[in-house]
């Protein structure tokens, strides 16, 4: 674990174009200051300026509020129980779930406590029990297939098979037996160079079919597999071949049967929501696949981006594509005349793009007529919604009432369904939903796991998020984005003061911000910022025609989406105009150093691990997102041209940088590049490093560093206050002194 002192690359002097001319240290703002402020007019309280000097650290408000009325105080100076430590204490994610034989819920969560370890847990065995932890302390549940991973698990009776993250290798653990040790199913090769996700049990053969990364050869371009892993020898063997010759799979899936297999397939350069394939293996006796059958894909007129394929009860195969309408929308194949035929279409998105293994976007529910009914979620402006598809009376939908607004996975469970989901007040959460007996309405619904199960505390403080439509900078289209205002039940702000804004552009980028309960941006809305989630042209959740918007044209149109979101707040008198902030990680982070390369819309920043050599990410990312940037952005003239760092000359606003030096997905000379031309400009500029984070960080002190270290930079380059937090700074090259 790297120490914070030893990861902070960093020295003082001050900013020449700062408009700053005295520093005041302000330790309680008292009833003197606030009439002093109150005499002042808009334009000199606005100049006033609240931070402490570089040598000393940012002192603490110590306010504390009355019960009898609110405090004025400046935007970004309110004190707030939703302090970092709150932030990284809520920070478990959810890594999917599943039920074991007896119909109990096993989940999947990471902890930041405990450096990001993940761990499987079951449900208590009565209601207010203690969960029970699956994983040994030495075990921990995470698999590194495509780096990104998902799927490392898989529950079958009572018995799990999991991947270990250390040694990459497959075990099998007894839910019944937790004091006996999992039992490895792999090949030891020395090292966690072989990974598996994806995978399913195959009672018929006695093995466990799963996809395979195999790295022994080249990390750079290691080849994927669908294997075999055989069960009852007492010896671990070499994986058998099942599947190969293109680049990517996913999705191995087992008739009831086991005498056939379906599975996705993708090859550079597409990625998986560009252009997929369905694919149906026929099982022999002998269990090798005899005859394939592509049932999606194959047709180069038709593009598509076939996904979750699944088995029924009755052997019918289902899956989702965004064939013909451009919307994920779910379909079947009529095996007799190998024909597609759509089971439900609606514009709105039945599934998300495959950045990791294990989506689960519907399940088969039994129904007392037996009937065909299926449990789905869709999303459709901005929201998602749960239905049930009746696909035996002309594929109706019911929509279910639940206090969701946010679905990612749906496990069916005995006589329920487990939703993995969130709300704007609700964080990331799995509620066990119960229905009537006809499926069509919801009569019982309980969480069973939160991430900040404490964070129903903190709801006077809670900023929900307004959906705004934006115009773009091309005439006609519209881009959204959520808008959370400053709320804090403790403060007001001085008359006549607009806040300040941080607007955050996603990940991916093809991917989506969604309105729910987030502690971190709660941090920033809670101490008198505006916060804006951008989902720019190019996030999904909209549909083929508003993913396709970036393609080809990355580094543009979420630059100019992310810029005219914050102009469209400013022009409607919601933000300050002057203290305009972006932040982003990986994809979000080359939007947010694009953005101040190219544009001068915004006035700081800071980028978590993001791209600044379009050229140098291709030359040394991983496999799976190799020729990501050939259709995002096209040749190396336009890797050039859009790359912040060959741009050094169009800065002029400050930057702070946080990297892991793990990281494969971005690696650190990216940050490390950009740091060290900024410097030499004369950009104010900070870079941390973390050793032992990956992409995207995982531990607890890590996840409270990050946040409050962006908080404190913004608060001094251009804030005009003093955060109410005791936060020492990181020292910033060309601003602070030696």
């Amino acid at each position: 674990m790297a120490t914070l002192a030893s990861v902070a690359v960093l020295t003082f002097t001050h900013y020449s174009k700062c408009f700053f001319t005295h520093t005041h240290r302000f330790n309680h703002f008292n009833t003197t200051t606030r009439r002093f402020l109150s005499s002042k007019t808009p334009h000199q309280r606005r100049r006033l300026c609240y931070y402490t000097t570089s040598t000393t650290k940012v002192m603490a408000s110590s306010i504390t509020p009355s019960d009898s009325d609110t405090i004025n105080a400046p935007y970004g100076s309110w004190k707030s129980p939703i302090t970092a430590d709150v932030v990284s204490g809520a920070s478990k994610r959810l890594g999917g779930t599943a039920v074991d034989g007896r119909g109990r819920l096993i989940w999947l969560e990471s902890r930041p406590t405990e450096s990001g370890r993940a761990v499987l847990v079951l449900e208590p065995e009565n209601p207010g029990g203690e969960a029970v932890d699956i994983t040994p302390k030495d075990f921990g549940v995470r698999t590194l297939a495509q780096e990104y991973g998902g799927g490392a698990f898989t529950v079958s009776g009572d018995i799990v098979f999991f991947a270990n993250y250390k040694d990459q290798r497959l075990y099998k653990q007894s839910i019944n037996s937790l004091d006996v040790p999992p039992i490895p199913l792999t090949p030891d090769y020395g090292g966690p160079v072989v990974s598996y996700a994806d995978g399913v049990l195959d009672t018929r053969f006695n093995r466990f079919i799963a996809v395979r990364e195999d790295r022994r050869e080249s990390s750079q371009n290691p080849p994927a597999t669908i294997v075999s892993i055989a069960l009852g020898s007492k010896d671990v063997n070499e994986p058998e071949v099942l599947v190969g010759g293109s680049d990517f799979y996913a999705f191995p899936r087992l008739d009831p049967k086991s005498e056939r297999i379906a599975w996705i397939q993708w090859s550079h350069p597409n990625m998986q929501w560009d252009k997929s394939e369905l694919w149906v293996g026929y099982i022999s006796e002998n269990g090798e696949i005899y005859k394939r059958v592509c049932v999606a894909g194959y047709d180069p007129s038709v593009v598509e981006s076939p996904t979750e394929p699944k088995w029924s009860s009755d052997g019918e195969l289902f899956f989702i594509t965004d064939r013909e309408s451009g919307f994920w929308n779910l379909h079947k194949w009529i095996e007799s005349e190998n024909k597609v035929v759509p089971v439900y279409s609606l514009e709105a998105e039945f599934a998300r793009p495959l950045w990791i293994f294990g989506n689960n976007s519907y399940e088969f529910v039994k129904s007392p007529k037996q009937r065909n009914l299926i449990a789905c979620s869709y999303r459709q402006k901005g929201k998602s919604y749960l239905g049930i598809i009746d696909d035996a009376q002309g594929s109706n939908l019911t929509v279910l009432d639940i206090p969701f607004t946010d679905i990612e996975n749906i496990t069916s469970g005995t006589g329920c369904l487990f939703l993995e989901g969130a709300s704007a007040v609700l964080p990331s959460s799995v509620a066990k939903v119960t229905l009537d007996d006809n499926k069509s309405k919801v009569v019982d619904f309980n969480i069973i796991w939160s991430s900040s199960p404490d964070s129903l505390k903190y709801s006077s403080y809670i900023s929900k998020p307004e959906l705004i439509e934006f115009p773009t900078e091309v005439p006609g289209q519209n881009a959204y984005a959520y808008f959370y205002p400053p709320s804090n039940p403790n403060y007001q702000a001085i008359e006549g003061e607009k806040p300040p804004l941080l607007l955050k552009s996603h990940g991916g980028p093809t991917a989506e911000t969604r309105g729910v309960l987030n502690l971190s941006i709660q941090y920033w809305t809670s101490r008198g910022w505006a916060f804006a989630d951008v989902n720019y042209g190019g996030s999904t959740g909209y549909g083929r025609e508003y993913r396709d918007r970036l393609i080809g044209r990355w580094g543009i149109v979420d630059v100019n989406d992310c810029c005219s979101c914050a102009t469209y707040l400013v022009d409607s008198g919601k933000v300050d105009g002057e203290r305009l902030c972006i932040t982003g990680g990986s994809a979000g982070g080359y939007t947010t150093l694009a953005a101040l390369a190219f544009k001068d819309t915004f006035k700081a920043g800071a980028s978590l691990y993001g791209v600044a050599d379009l050229k140098l990410l291709i030359e040394e990312t991983h496999k799976f997102e190799s020729h990501y940037l050939h259709n995002l952005v096209g040749g190396e003239k336009e890797w050039f041209e859009r790359s912040p760092i060959n741009h050094i000359d169009k800065f002029s606003c400050p930057i702070i940088l946080f990297q892991g030096l793990e990281d494969k997905v971005v690696p650190p000379s990216q940050a490390r590049k950009i740091y060290q031309a900024l410097k030499e400009k004369g950009v104010p500029v900070a870079l941390v490093e973390y050793e032992g984070e990956q992409h995207g960080f995982r531990k607890a002190e890590n996840i409270k560093y990050t946040l409050e270290q962006q908080m404190v930079f913004f608060a001094r380059l251009i804030g005009r206050f003093n955060v109410a937090d005791d936060i020492t700074p990181v020292k910033i090259d060309n601003f602070d002194r030696e």
